[in-house]
């Protein structure tokens, strides 16, 4: 229960709805226990009446509510036949129904849709938690599981929000009402009638411990089966391509059996429970009925038939409460434990925030780094190491090296999307961490490496950045990225859908979207990080001329293990292990016949081979 404290503020939130709430459950029970005391006095009434054989006067007036005494005095002042009282009885029976109904119509109008408020304010700061982790946290963290949490364990939460809660007022209310009107109707007959009461506590705590173990575990089987999925559905292409199919079904196969036997383990203590409530409530029907029997036939002078019947129908009355706790309980021991993978995650502080004092300006694209070392947190990978690097405003840099030689990392920290481990990296003449970082990345455009669309309207993604941009820039950008003349030859144009990850383009397609999306921003600084390996020769001709004209007067980092030489560059650094092995522009790396040159000439032995091809 202590894992529910966190969702305390939606409740306050909330307070009006549910206070109103609480009211109508508590008004709607009122009238609900009122109808064994007008049944008991119409039972009385006739018996006395027509004095039936049997019938035993009363030696002091049953202490009813005193909407019903009221009531029984209209009645007994009243010119009208026995048939008259029991049909106006009867008529009273049924209009308080009605009001009960009426006023649980209220209650479930208050707090159920108070529940789906909840809900969806809870998504919403679960999503907004998500979106504010760090790059390390959702790195080390599957698709699948933090889309379980998102989705099932906040409906788990929610159920705890509406039914739980409704149920559990409900029942305090129900038995709180009729545990008071049957003891001040005979407390020695209460007594005996809720003696096994002490044991159904018993059992609710002891099984809710084993439901709220069991239930942990079929949550975090769920999101197994969850990330297995959607692995899968992600990778569906690699896995047809490779044929394995039969293999991936083994291993879905094997959570979702894990899954199936917690669930089976989880049902199996609930159908033990909810039969043993049910149980002991037959039980207290029993005991009514064999104890107050003997005291009638006794003689007792409080007890008659009508006794017997009122306490029978409160009991009846009290079983689906009663027996309720066992799936209220469960429902509360599953949220509870929801709430607590919900917490894991919402008590994570990013590891990247902005500091106190943080400003907004404008990049004019000075960037600095200085003696930077970085060690990916999650890998222990040292990426950079001693890593300077000097680019001026307007500069165009190239930073060349091989796969796995640190060049994305200094995309990464550039986008603050880490920090550094050591050194430090200025923009502008001020540390990065002392730049507001969301207005820092407005500012930057950057064309990832692995590219992602979503699934929407080509427009739509390249404006993705710039969501104010119109359809001429959108055009232009798409222009400069080389993609327009193709978009142009789509079904609906820019208005053409792209599928999930935009599986319906090509990979070159892809990526001159994307350099189309980083184009619309029309950034100070922008960089591209290795966003020309999926499209041709001529393509990538076509995109560095265009760009060539577009870059002027911005500061540009292009990160890639090809070598464009039709592009001028004002710095060409090549790394190597995470660090600056060479430094200068084309023509001096090649005349220092390094490590350059001998990219430099793979890549145009490589060019001839695909030439003759």
């Amino acid at each position: 229960m202590k894992h529910l404290k966190a969702i305390n503020k939606y409740f306050w939130k909330y307070r009006v709805r549910l206070s109103i709430g609480i009211l109508f459950i508590i008004t709607s029970n009122y009238f609900g226990v009122l109808s064994p005391q007008v049944t008991g006095y119409i039972i009385d009434f006739v018996q006395r009446k027509l004095n039936l054989p049997g019938y035993q006067p009363k030696t002091s007036e049953p202490r009813y509510d005193w909407l019903v005494q009221r009531f029984i005095r209209n009645m007994e002042n009243a010119e009208i036949s026995v048939s008259d009282v029991v049909a106006i009885c009867g008529i009273t029976i049924l209009v308080l129904a009605l009001l009960r109904g009426f006023f649980m119509f209220l209650m479930r109008q208050t707090i159920i849709v108070m529940s789906r408020h909840i809900e969806y304010d809870q998504k919403n700061e679960v999503f907004d938690h998500y979106q504010q982790l760090d790059t390390a946290f959702l790195k080390t963290n599957s698709t699948g599981d933090l889309m379980s949490r998102i989705a099932e364990d906040v409906s788990r939460v929610r159920m705890f929000t509406g039914p739980a809660i409704m149920y559990l007022i409900n029942l305090v209310a129900l038995i709180s009402l009729s545990v008071f009107y049957m003891y001040k109707r005979d407390a020695m007959l209460t007594f005996y009638v809720l003696s096994p009461l002490p044991l159904l506590a018993f059992t609710i705590y002891y099984v809710n411990t084993i439901i709220h173990r069991k239930s942990e575990k079929l949550q975090a089987s769920l999101a197994a089966v969850t990330t297995n999925a959607q692995e899968s559905y992600s990778g569906i292409r690699v896995i047809k391509s490779f044929v394995q199919e039969k293999a991936m079904l083994g291993f879905f196969d094997n959570n979702s059996e894990a899954y199936k036997q917690n669930a089976i383990n989880l049902a199996k203590i609930e159908a033990l429970y909810f039969p043993s409530m049910t149980l002991l409530i037959g039980l207290s029907t029993l005991m009514t009925i064999m104890i107050g029997g003997i005291y009638y036939i006794n003689g007792h002078p409080s007890i008659g038939i009508d006794t017997i019947v009122e306490f029978v129908i409160y009991i009846n009355m009290l079983t689906f409460p009663v027996s309720a706790i066992g799936w209220v309980a469960s429902m509360i021991q599953r949220a509870s434990a929801s709430q607590k993978r919900l917490n894991e995650f919402l008590d994570t502080t990013p590891a990247i925030q902005n500091a106190a004092g943080t400003t907004k300006n404008d990049i004019t694209g000075d960037v600095i780094f200085d003696h930077v070392d970085f060690t990916y947190p999650h890998t222990g990978i040292r990426a950079l190491k001693d890593f300077n690097l000097h680019v001026k405003p307007g500069q165009k840099i190239a930073i060349v090296g091989r796969t796995g030689s640190g060049k994305s990392t200094v995309a990464q920290l550039l986008l603050r999307m880490y920090d550094v481990t050591d050194g430090e990296i200025r923009i502008d003449e001020k540390r990065i961490r002392d730049w507001d970082m969301y207005d820092l990345r407005k500012q930057v455009s950057y064309v990832p490496q692995d590219v992602f669309l979503f699934s929407d309207t080509v427009e739509n993604n390249i404006r993705f950045g710039y969501p104010s941009a119109s359809r001429l820039q959108v055009e232009e950008a798409a222009k400069f990225a080389s993609i327009h003349q193709e978009i142009l030859h789509f079904s609906k144009q820019y208005e053409t859908m792209i599928g999930e990850r935009g599986v319906t383009l090509s990979g070159g397609q892809k990526q001159r979207i994307s350099i189309a999306r980083a184009l619309v921003k029309d950034p100070r600084l922008i960089i591209f990080d290795d966003c020309l390996s999926a499209v041709d020769a001529r393509t990538e001709k076509q995109i560095t001329g265009h760009l060539d004209v577009y870059l002027k007067n911005k500061t540009a980092i292009f990160i890639t293990h090809r070598i464009f030489s039709l592009f001028h560059f004002d710095k060409i650094v090549v790394m190597d292990d995470g660090r600056i092995v060479e430094v200068g522009t084309h023509a001096e790396l090649l005349n220092q016949k390094g490590y350059y040159m001998d990219i430099y000439n793979r890549q145009q032995q490589q060019d001839l081979e695909v030439e003759k091809e």
